[in-house]
């Protein structure tokens, strides 16, 4: 068996290598000449996957480790009777713990307390239930959209217009979708961009969700939102003029952390043994580097939001991100090498569940476990 594997995903060899050759290669290199002979193919989100690509090959699984799927043509393969995996919740504590490092850093920025912020999430699924649930407990008031789960009946959730309207902060959550009753290809256009004059946007689904023609509008007329951006229309190009304009600009990497990368591994791996008809001999957890007991050990005279932020930028300070972003784009016209080389080499960074912290008080304790950190009190 011959799988051929995009190189940004880890423990390939580990969980593939006993049953396949593992071939590595650049997502975006991966050819139709390279996949004519594979039996498998596992990408990321960069790859587009259709017919174009797997005509005439002999592949018979693809896996995508993302929860997102747009890059897919899932139909196609279907009528090409190739099975399909994807590893839905993967990361999406990943996004959620870089949602709330993003916004416990702009808190600080801009000298506000993110507990007397509401927050609107448009798309309440993998990501946006975990976010909203951390929020919640960490006692911020969540209002939530999402039409989808609306039109089935359940309750809670508000509509896009009155959420944009009545939110401090915008968090965008939906996946990218161009059919059906409820399509979120530019879901964020003009109309709905002009709500948010003075308010906080942040996208960490796909960029294709915001008409970026519009935002770029409404920042030639300064009318547009603060921004804290992820994902961008058209990438792996990246808009150089869009990003320079960021409070905070990131290559799509919010779901980049070590666990959420390697549980989509190990989501393939699962699949691809269940199409093997094979028991998986492999678990995640005893390939993930292990991590000190205690890294934080707070005081008493540290107040519970600023505990919570030294606690979420030890884990991933995104600032870091965006400069390392800004840098690499400085007098360079290669915007989609510049977005390909800082994923393929992004450091280690692990999720706030692999953190412990020692907590001087009560208050900071029920805080940083409201936002999914291991505490211990003191």
């Amino acid at each position: 068996m011959r799988l051929i594997v995009d190189e940004n995903l880890p423990f390939t060899q580990e969980f593939f290598g006993s049953s396949a050759e593992v071939v590595q290669l650049a997502s975006n290199a991966i050819t139709a000449a390279d996949v004519k002979t594979a039996d498998g193919l596992l990408v990321r989100s960069v790859t587009q996957v259709n017919q174009q690509l797997l005509e005439g090959s002999q592949v018979k699984f693809v896996g995508t480790a993302t929860i997102g799927v747009d890059h897919v043509d899932q139909a196609w393969l279907q009528t090409a009777g190739i099975h399909f995996a994807s590893a839905p919740g993967c990361n999406a504590n990943s996004v959620v713990d870089y949602v709330l490092a993003s916004l416990l850093w702009l808190a600080a920025e801009q000298g506000f307390s993110l507990q007397a912020k509401r927050l609107a999430l448009v798309g309440v699924g993998q990501v946006g239930s975990r976010l909203a649930t951390r929020l919640q407990d960490y006692g911020c008031e969540v209002l939530l959209n999402d039409p989808p789960r609306a039109a089935k009946g359940e309750v809670g959730f508000l509509g896009l217009a009155e959420v944009l309207q009545t939110a401090d902060i915008v968090c965008l959550h939906t996946p990218l979708t161009r059919t059906g009753h409820f399509p979120s290809w530019h879901l964020i256009g003009t109309k709905e961009l002009a709500l948010l004059e003075g308010k906080v946007l942040l996208n960490a689904s796909r960029g294709s969700v915001v008409d970026q023609h519009a935002l770029k509008q409404q920042i030639n007329n300064q009318t547009a939102p603060l921004l804290l951006l992820d994902v961008f229309e058209g990438e792996p190009a990246l808009d150089s003029e869009l990003i320079n304009h960021c409070l905070l600009a990131t290559p799509h990497i919010a779901g980049y952390s070590l666990e959420g990368k390697s549980r989509g591994t190990e989501m393939l791996y699962q699949a691809w043994c269940q199409y093997l008809n094979k028991e998986p001999s492999v678990k995640l957890e005893a390939l993930l580097p292990s991590v000190p007991v205690a890294l934080l050990e707070l005081d008493a005279a540290c107040g519970v939001e600023e505990a919570c932020r030294r606690a979420a930028h030890l884990c991933y300070q995104p600032l870091t991100d965006h400069w390392r972003l800004l840098q690499a784009l400085k007098g360079s016209k290669a915007t989609t090498a510049v977005y390909q080389q800082l994923r393929k080499n992004y450091p280690i960074r692990r999720e706030f569940s692999s953190l412990k912290v020692k907590a001087a008080t009560q208050k900071q304790a029920s805080a940083l476990k409201a936002l999914g950190f291991s505490v211990q009190l003191n």
